[in-house]
């Protein structure tokens, strides 16, 4: 008689699974935080089709870079506006319950002596963990947070962001690019410049720099020049000398196929002034399409008025009178070397960047932002 086995061993014990990593929900809320050498700005929203919307906002003059051009550190001033800053943003995450996030500083902190000890601050203050990103993420979040403005006509495209410590330019040759798929292709970029192949027709990224010069610290450098004509001059020639190692410095455009995306609060406030606002309004502006010609008229508008008239003007505010010149300067620069007849103004930048690279990376968009 055949010994009796132990109760259950008759079957091999099943092998642990590792659980598979939950999937996101939909109806998850997702925020993005861009810290700047001047503004404070945070979005939080829920993905939408294609698309997403946006539950709530905050965005705060901070001034994080003040005083960093001559000392190379944070001053104590600016750390505190920033935390109390963020102590607000704070509040609307807990509020809204947002688990999915990305929270980044840009220039300022890349060039701070002490930026380690401000994150090290604003964590034990606030709980929230600041990443300093490098100049190529900022271009390529700047990048893709512009694909849906980008022409199916556009073979040769320049993606502009101005920001406040520093700005960014990737020049994007989409010629290989069937025209339906071109902003899709732009999208496709959320994963590096430099991307392994794919079987999609690829955005080629020529060249992109980062110029360490934005409205602040351009303005800074200029700030003991007295007459304001011959400020806003030098600021955009010397910007323009910045720009030499750029692979398309110099070469010729052809105006047909050649499109430039600006994103920055210059680039919007011109093309407020440009249709007359008293008051800004997001929807007339983001995508609205400039000239060269409708964009030099603003700032030679903005040249006439000089500096106190541009502090009355409401088109401009009070946030934005004192960096406009030093963005106009750098906006001009850019069209004397790159003229067309296709300047897409974008109300976006970094913010939706992080947003659509988080969405994408989780698969809660519907087949790209199209």
């Amino acid at each position: 008689m055949a010994p009796k086995r132990p109760k259950g061993a008759g079957a091999f014990p099943k092998p642990v699974e590792s659980p598979a990593p939950a999937k996101p929900d939909p109806a998850d809320l997702y925020a993005a935080l861009d810290l700047g050498t001047n503004s404070c700005r945070m979005l939080i929203a829920q993905p939408k089709g294609n698309q997403f919307h946006v539950v709530d906002s905050f965005s705060k003059s901070v001034q994080l870079g003040s005083g960093l051009e001559g000392s190379g550190r944070l001053s104590r001033a600016s750390m505190s506006r920033t935390v109390h800053a963020m102590r607000i943003c704070q509040q609307k995450l807990r509020r809204h319950r947002v688990k999915r996030m990305r929270l980044v500083a840009t220039e300022a902190c890349r060039r701070a002596r002490n930026a380690k000890e401000f994150l090290a601050y604003v964590k034990r203050e606030t709980d929230l963990g600041l990443q300093i990103i490098e100049p190529e993420e900022e271009a390529r979040l700047a990048v893709i947070s512009c694909a849906p403005l980008v022409s199916t006509k556009t073979e040769q495209l320049l993606v502009v962001d101005i920001g406040g410590g520093s700005t960014e330019l990737v020049w994007i040759d989409l010629s290989g690019v069937p025209a339906h798929d071109r902003p899709k292709s732009i999208m496709r970029l959320h994963a590096g410049f430099h991307t392994p192949d794919s079987p999609f027709p690829a955005a080629k990224v020529v060249d992109w720099i980062s110029v360490p010069l934005g409205v602040a610290t351009l303005r800074d450098q200029f700030s003991d020049v007295s007459d304001d004509a011959a400020r806003y001059a030098l600021m955009s020639w010397y910007f323009e000398e910045n720009l030499s190692d750029f692979t398309p410095y110099g070469d010729e455009q052809a105006r047909a196929g050649f499109q430039i995306v600006g994103t920055s609060g210059t680039v919007t406030t011109v093309a407020a002034s440009h249709l007359g606002l008293k008051r800004y309004d997001r929807t007339k502006v983001d995508g609205l399409r400039m000239t060269s010609a409708q964009i030099e008229a603003v700032i030679r508008d903005y040249l006439e008025l000089g500096p106190a008239g541009r502090r009355r003007d409401p088109r401009i505010g009070q946030d934005r009178q004192a960096l406009i010149m030093s963005g106009a300067a750098i906006l001009q620069a850019l069209l004397r070397l790159w003229p067309t007849d296709r300047l897409s103004v974008a109300d976006r930048g970094l913010r939706e960047g992080l947003l659509y690279a988080q969405m994408c990376a989780d698969g809660v968009l519907e087949d790209g932002p199209f």
